[in-house]
């Protein structure tokens, strides 16, 4: 697509590298059937393509409007319409490029501002989040029915594993996800220990910065790049193995890192290392799945002969991850696979390969490439459309009528949760239940030291 920048944005390298990307669309339209909006509300404007010209036209000179800023805004940044381009338009960067130059012509309504430099502000900061939600889950019984839904109580996160290993990886903070589903890093923690890993978690590192980079800070997203890699590279030099993540959402950021720090000659070159040290928890499981399921087997027959004993199973099955399903057999699950996982870190089938290795029935679903309506803050600063989105995603993932809906990023996972008929887990608590439990507590065995 033909695209000559303005003056005004000549030289401007975010501008230059949109005007890249634009000029790689061919306009066929293939996109349009893999955007969730435009299936959503058939408006041109709300897909990719649609989208595309809107930026092409700011590029160009035209003024934007706060109707441009509505239908970007629009965007989920899911990044589904990027496999399905045969041109290999990046658009998850071009989207967040056009809305930050959108952003600079269009001033927000005051209300709208203060929420995004909220949502920044509280969202990044693990402390202060955990505070309020705390607080937020005291005052539960007396919120609108609509902020009930999305407070469910935590579950305990159990034990860490205590074992001193000569295999170490880094898992990464995080922001929400600690306070939000404190059993997910725990678990990982523990399936990593089963396999011979000490799972160090550096205190310094904090928010991947995606959340500052979809709503409008990319100076506040550098900030938390180099911070991580500033509290990650003396681990990684002192011998750690990989950098693990666990919600794919921040994978997605982290990955493109060294993109984001690409001219920055401090960083740039540490950066890049620390990008390919870098592995979604599923593809670092994945390469373990034999030993794994060696380890699982004793766990689930354990699982089969305990579940036959116990009554109220739907109960039990509500509470945690299962070993099996109602009656014994094995447990049916769908997996969704996040955006960020499926079009961002372009992991597909590792984790439903793992569950099924590991004796799980793997149950398929439709339309399993369209996104859940998390997205980040998206579900909360649109939620009417995230909401249409979850009931859709929910009609398909229920329909098979499995017993857990596992997933792998924590806010698809909360949002999911809150609408769900039966039980969310991440996948790793599932794989943690696996490997064994005495009495509701996550049994800490020795594990192999090496491969």
């Amino acid at each position: 697509m033909q695209t000559t920048l303005a003056d005004r944005w000549r030289g401007r390298a975010e501008a230059e590298e949109a005007a890249a990307i634009v000029r790689k669309c061919v306009h066929c339209g293939f996109c349009t059937a893999a955007c969730p909006t435009y299936r959503l509300l058939g408006d041109e404007l709300d897909g990719p393509r649609g989208r595309i010209y809107l930026v092409k036209r700011v590029l160009e000179g035209a003024v934007p409007t706060a109707k441009t800023q509505l239908h970007l805004d629009r965007c989920l940044t899911c990044r589904a319409c990027e496999p399905a381009c045969p041109s290999g338009v990046e658009y998850g960067r071009l989207a967040d490029a056009g809305r930050r130059l959108v952003d600079e012509s269009v001033r927000r309504p005051l209300h709208e501002r203060a929420v995004r430099a909220a949502l920044r502000a509280v969202l990044t900061r693990p402390r202060i989040f955990a505070a309020l939600l705390g607080l937020a889950r005291q005052l539960r019984p007396v919120l609108p029915a609509r902020l009930r839904t999305q407070l469910r109580p935590a579950r305990p996160a159990g034990e860490w594993p205590r074992h001193a290993r000569p295999r170490r990886v880094l898992l990464i903070g995080g922001c929400v996800q600690p306070a939000l589903l404190p059993n997910v890093d725990a678990a990982t923690a523990r399936v990593l220990d089963a396999l011979g890993y000490e799972t160090v978690v550096p205190p310094a590192a904090g928010c991947c910065g995606a959340i500052r980079q979809h709503l409008g800070d990319p100076a506040g997203a550098l900030e938390a790049a180099r911070r991580n890699v500033d509290a990650w590279w003396p681990q990684l030099e002192a011998g750690a193995e990989a950098v693990i993540v666990n919600a794919s959402g921040c994978g997605t950021q982290v990955r493109d890192y060294a993109h984001l720090l690409r001219d920055d000659p401090a960083y740039s070159a540490k950066a890049a290392r620390l990008v390919a040290a870098t592995r979604d928890v599923a593809e670092f499981v994945a390469e373990h799945a034999e030993r794994l399921a060696v380890r699982v087997a004793p766990a689930a027959a354990a699982g089969d002969a305990a579940g036959a004993a116990v009554a109220g199973e739907a109960t039990a099955a509500a509470a945690a991850p299962s070993a099996t399903g109602r009656g014994g057999r094995p447990v049916r699950v769908v997996f969704h696979a996040p955006c960020s996982l499926q079009h961002g870190l372009r992991i597909r089938g590792v984790v439903e390969s793992l569950l099924a290795r590991l004796g799980a029935e793997v149950l398929p679903y439709a339309d399993a490439q369209l996104c859940c309506g998390s997205a980040g803050t998206y579900s909360l600063l649109q939620p009417a459309l995230a909401n249409d989105l979850r009931t859709r995603k929910l009609a398909a993932l229920e329909r098979p009528a499995p017993d857990l809906i596992l997933s792998a990023n924590v806010g698809c996972i909360a949002h999911l949760d809150a609408g769900a008929q039966v039980p969310v887990r991440h996948w790793i608590e599932w794989v943690d239940e696996m490997l064994g439990r005495d009495g509701g507590n996550p049994v800490v065995r020795g594990a192999e030291t090496g491969d």
